[in-house]
């Protein structure tokens, strides 16, 4: 042993100088000249190419437009003239496996520059990722509540921007370990529209397992489930659809709801009856309602004399129910052409008027007459296209609707009879015929 120590001591001090003879190497050899070009910011668009020529400004804002960090992840680029702002960076120095850790950065600049102008911005590609990977440092969600927090005040013509960054440490060994924050780029935009490139510091943290200080420790259950964040593109279409289609069923239901209960036409009604025909029929039910054989005169002479009126009221245009005999006869005296029977019509009303009003009492004769003296009075007014040459309508005719084909008639019997008429007849008419009517 004693002649293998000094062979050890020469190796130990062998190794410990091939060991220190990198880091003075790496302090001694000039950044500017060697140095790999610059990756793009972690958290912010991307900066203009940074200048490799030192600044010629003295003093501490005279710092190179390019300033070395130790680390080939960050490379500050500061324009010619231009003061660096003030950039304050606050580690924690123990963290846990598994939680976040949160880097505080306050930034004291001008009121005309904006931090981080493009936003929080980091891809999985970017250099300061994978160098923030490699040290055992990981990116949380940003919406998982660890996300980045910026917040800026201003004082007079200056401001300060506090940007707090979080970091879920990730270490690969077990225990305690040791974990370097690695710089990374924060950029800051002029008014003018140059971009400013700081860089932070490195920072150790060490790093310690949640339950290494528990004796025994128990698992843990899973944290509760959270909510789905994945946005349903098919059932929000859906929806959509169906919405829309809602929408335009209701309004076609009841554009189809005011269509059927629209207003329709009203169909016209049948046009009215001649009124000879009306009259005629009223007559025939007159003449087969047995009130002569029942005795009840006054009620036939009624209806025979309110049938008549009616007709020639409808016939010459006037209300023949409601008017004297006496307007009656002046109306009928200005017809043109004049009314062939009209001193029959005369005597009529005013025989039923003396019946109606004065008491009369008519015998079942008398009845009989006024009866035949109206149906010949009506027939004796017909239109001109109807009575030249036209048989005459008999009650049976009369039931027919109007515009049907009408039976051939019979000849009309003779009205005055072959012998001398009696003064009755002379005053009344010709009377009935005593033969047997046919029912209808």
């Amino acid at each position: 042993m004693r002649a293998l120590a000094p062979w050890l001591c020469a190796g130990a001090l062998f190794a410990s100088a091939a060991l220190g003879a990198p880091k003075a190497a790496h302090h001694a050899s000039p950044v500017l000249a060697s140095a790999p070009p610059p990756p793009p910011a972690l958290l912010s668009a991307t900066p203009p190419p940074p200048v490799l020529a030192p600044s010629a400004a003295p003093g501490a804002s005279a710092l190179p437009s390019v300033v070395a960090t130790g680390s080939d992840t960050c490379r500050e680029h500061v324009p010619e003239g231009k003061a660096r702002p003030k950039l304050t960076e606050t580690a924690p120095a123990r963290g846990q496996s598994g939680h976040a850790l949160t880097l505080a950065l306050t930034l004291e600049h001008g009121k005309g520059e904006t931090v981080l102008p493009g936003g929080f911005q980091a891809q999985g590609d970017d250099p300061n990722i994978r160098a923030l990977e490699r040290a055992g440092l990981y990116l949380p969600d940003p919406d998982g509540g660890a996300g980045p927090v910026l917040v800026r005040t201003e004082s007079g013509e200056r401001a300060t921007t506090k940007l707090e960054l979080s970091f879920v440490p990730l270490p690969a060994k077990p225990g305690r370990n040791t974990l370097v924050i690695p710089p990374f780029p924060i950029s800051v935009a002029r008014a003018s529209g140059d971009v400013l490139v700081l860089c932070t510091a490195p920072h150790e943290v060490v790093i310690e397992d949640p339950i290494a200080n528990t004796s025994n420790p128990a698992p843990r259950l899973n944290p509760p489930a959270r909510e789905q964040r994945e946005e349903w593109s098919s059932l929000k279409n859906a929806l959509l659809i169906g919405a829309v289609a809602v929408v335009l069923g209701a309004l076609v239901a009841w554009l189809l709801g005011r269509w059927l209960r629209r207003p329709r036409p009203v169909p016209p009604p049948p046009p009215p009856r001649p009124p000879w025909e009306v009259a005629l029929e009223e007559l025939f039910d007159v003449r087969h309602a047995g009130l002569i054989a029942e005795g009840r005169l006054a009620e036939h002479f009624d209806r025979v004399s309110d049938t008549l009126r009616k007709y020639l009221g409808a016939r010459y245009g006037f209300d023949g129910l409601e008017s004297t005999t006496r307007e009656a006869l002046s109306v009928l005296r200005n017809v043109k052409p004049l009314v062939g029977p009209l001193d029959a019509v005369e005597q009529f009303l005013r025989q039923a008027d003396l019946v109606k009003f004065a008491k009369t009492v008519p015998s079942a004769e008398d009845g009989e007459l006024a009866l035949v003296r109206a149906e010949h009075i009506v027939r004796e007014t017909l239109p001109t296209s109807l009575a030249p040459g036209a048989a005459p309508l008999t009650p049976e005719v009369a039931h027919v609707a109007p515009g049907a084909a009408t039976p051939a008639a019979a000849p009309a019997p003779s009205v005055l009879p072959a012998r001398e008429p009696s003064p009755e007849e002379l005053e009344w008419g010709p009377k009935a015929s005593t033969d047997k009517e046919p029912k209808p």
